[in-house]
């Protein structure tokens, strides 16, 4: 099963995923539907509707799509790797991870495919590494954000954030100019 099929499906259950161990394939699970609903909620948007700044304050659905690519990348490097960000790393992601200015700067004439791409990317990757670990990963302790937390709330965090994400995405998209 790809990530996105739960919703294309109607199937609509957190349940075990084959090839996974149980704990993780049920997060896999919520994780999956989190991100079909993204790219639901911006299915046929053009470039210029990517790029569209709802106030001067504002971040482009373009820019929390990468974002959440983002952020998902940055724990993979934490948790995964065990490191920060390197340079390279760093400047390739910085703009999605902080936004702001600097996202309203660089992130944008880019397709709705492009974002797709990165998010699938990373997100691989993610699913990659889930295969090779065990149950009791999840709850081995990590700190996070200066507090003591473990793999399982990271991971959590990560598709939380995704669908508070996807909240703003789909009112910048009612507020779209017709």
């Amino acid at each position: 099963m790809n990530g996105f099929s739960q919703l294309e499906n109607k199937i609509l259950k957190i349940e075990e995923i084959q090839g996974y161990p149980s704990q993780i394939g049920k997060l896999i699970s919520m994780m999956n539907y989190a991100r079909s609903t993204t790219i639901e909620a911006v299915r046929g948007l053009t470039v210029e509707q990517l790029d569209y700044l709802p106030n001067k304050d504002g971040n482009s659905i373009g820019a929390l799509l990468l974002h959440i690519a983002a952020v998902e990348f940055g724990f993979q490097t934490e948790l995964f790797d065990k490191r920060k960000p390197n340079q390279q790393e760093s400047k390739e992601w910085g703009a999605a991870y902080q936004l702001g200015d600097l996202g309203r700067n660089q992130i944008k004439g880019k397709s709705l495919e492009y974002y797709i791409e990165k998010l699938e990317k990373v997100r691989n990757r993610s699913l990659e590494e889930f295969r090779n670990r065990k149950d009791e990963w999840l709850y081995e302790e990590a700190i996070w954000d200066s507090h003591l937390s473990n793999n399982y709330f990271i991971w959590f965090h990560t598709f939380e954030d995704e669908i508070n994400h996807r909240g703003q995405i789909r009112i910048i998209r009612k507020m779209l100019p017709n």
